[in-house]
């Protein structure tokens, strides 16, 4: 049941706000309705009931020799009076046409006195096809065509004389006006409306929230949240600020730890370095030259990784194969094989040093695991892809992300020769989150790895 409803809150909303009001205003009508036709039908009822009524009492002051003249004179299409006739046994009648003969036969009973002999019934007989009775068919072509339901009155006169009249009331069926129609179509619209306008105004700080903790995750440094609406919005917004501004202390705290660690450090290795030299014995003094260089890299990589979510460099619109194309030059006259296809339409903005060590960082893996880098540039209106293939083994599924963790190895070894450090594609990925982008590896099928930077464009 769960999977049929909306996702979003706002449908969701407008869903339950704007289904409940169409179903209160829609039984809203109905009752309206049902009143407009019970006032009409008793409006209608009135005439016909008041020439019954009349009648009734007319016959009651003649002599039964006159009764049949007056009765062939007030004979209509919409009045027909039979002396003389006995009442049938009544005859089945759904409850609307019930209900429309006990309340005709109240009206009539208002008019003659509560005690008057009388019974009213309901008949689904056509009027229009007894016309050939009527005595006056000009009157007969007045009659509504949709009128079914016409009343029977049983009555006895002051001498005990039983008459029928069947009655029609005017006015015939009571259709829907096309003004009321309209005026219903106005409230519903007007209904739907407010309701979208009332859940989007409810539901959009919830948008804004959600689309600042989007932009805090790639910049840690965004700007604040507004802090105005209601009291709820301005708690939340509050409460987002506040733990913004706490995530960016500490990290700015730890990177001025480790920066200061480094700072300290650089004095006992360089101390350590000229001892060295000191050394007599060449191998031991290349060895201790060779501990003391990784340590001052690992040292500066692990500062690189911690500035990469703090890097303060400005945004500006970058020429991504100029950008590539420096770097297949670079390793290209180093000896390595880098190969670029695809281009890019239009340069993208982006933080251009940041980018550079994040596609360094990519090319390099390929080249030193792969053997050789082949670049697929792939540019569309929305996003902007880089391909970047190797020739390598490729790497276990399990360890696909895994490969993303500050100082993880799939190399054993402690060596930065043919391990690294283990923070190289840690910070291409944060680079690329940064950039509202993502970065993801897969093992191709032909053999080989495929890591895939994935960078978002904005309209034009």
């Amino acid at each position: 049941m769960m999977r049929f409803l909306p996702q979003s809150l706002f449908s969701r909303m407008v869903l339950i706000l704007l289904g409940g009001l169409i179903l209160v205003q829609s039984i809203s009508v109905i009752f309206h309705l049902r009143e407009r036709d019970r006032l009409l039908f008793r409006s209608n009822s009135m005439e016909s009931a008041q020439r019954i009524a009349d009648t009734i009492r007319l016959l009651n002051s003649l002599a039964p020799a006159d009764r049949h003249k007056l009765v062939t004179a007030l004979n209509s299409p919409t009045l027909r009076i039979s002396l003389g006739v006995s009442q049938s046994s009544t005859h089945h009648q759904n409850p609307d046409s019930a209900n429309q003969a006990a309340s005709f036969g109240m009206i009539l009973r208002d008019l003659l006195g509560e005690n008057s002999p009388i019974e009213v019934t309901a008949s689904e007989m056509e009027w229009p096809a007894r016309q050939h009775e009527a005595n006056t068919p000009r009157l007969a072509m007045n009659i509504h065509p949709q009128q079914k339901t016409s009343f029977i009155v049983w009555a006895s006169l002051q001498d005990g004389t039983k008459i029928s009249v069947d009655a029609l009331p005017s006015g015939g069926a009571f259709p829907t006006p096309p003004r009321l129609l309209f005026n219903l179509l106005i409230l519903f619209t007007a209904v739907i409306f407010l309701s979208l306008l009332a859940v989007r105004l409810a539901t959009r700080p919830l948008n804004t929230l959600a689309s600042a903790a989007e932009k805090l995750g790639n910049n840690i440094n965004s700007p604040p949240l507004v802090e105005n609406g209601p009291t709820e919005v301005r708690r939340a917004a509050h409460a987002f600020n506040t733990m913004q501004s706490r995530l960016a202390s500490y990290i700015q705290e730890r990177t001025r730890i480790l920066a200061a660690m480094s700072h300290d450090l650089k004095t006992p290795i360089t101390r350590l370095r000229l001892r060295a030299e000191l050394l007599e014995d060449d191998d031991l003094r290349t060895k201790f030259a060779k501990d003391l260089e990784e340590m001052e890299y690992m040292v500066a990589a692990t500062l690189d990784f911690m500035r990469g979510v703090d890097n303060p460099e400005p945004v500006q619109p970058v020429d991504i194969m100029a950008l590539l194309e420096s770097l297949q030059a670079d390793a290209v006259e180093i000896g390595q094989e880098v190969r670029l296809e695809g281009i890019a339409a239009r340069p993208y903005p982006c933080k251009p040093a940041a980018m550079k060590r994040c596609l360094g960082n990519l090319i390099d893996n390929a080249v030193k695991y792969g053997k050789s880098a082949t670049i697929i540039v792939n540019d569309h209106d929305k996003q902007l892809q880089i391909h970047i293939l190797d020739q390598g083994q490729g790497i276990p599924e399990a360890e696909l992300e895994r490969v993303f963790e500050p100082f993880y190895r799939l190399e054993s070894s402690r060596s930065r020769d043919t391990g690294g450090t283990g923070l190289g594609l840690g910070i291409a990925r944060n680079i690329a989150q940064m950039h509202g982008g993502e970065l993801m590896l897969r093992n191709r099928p032909s053999g080989g790895l495929e890591a895939i930077l994935t960078l978002p464009r904005k309209p034009v």
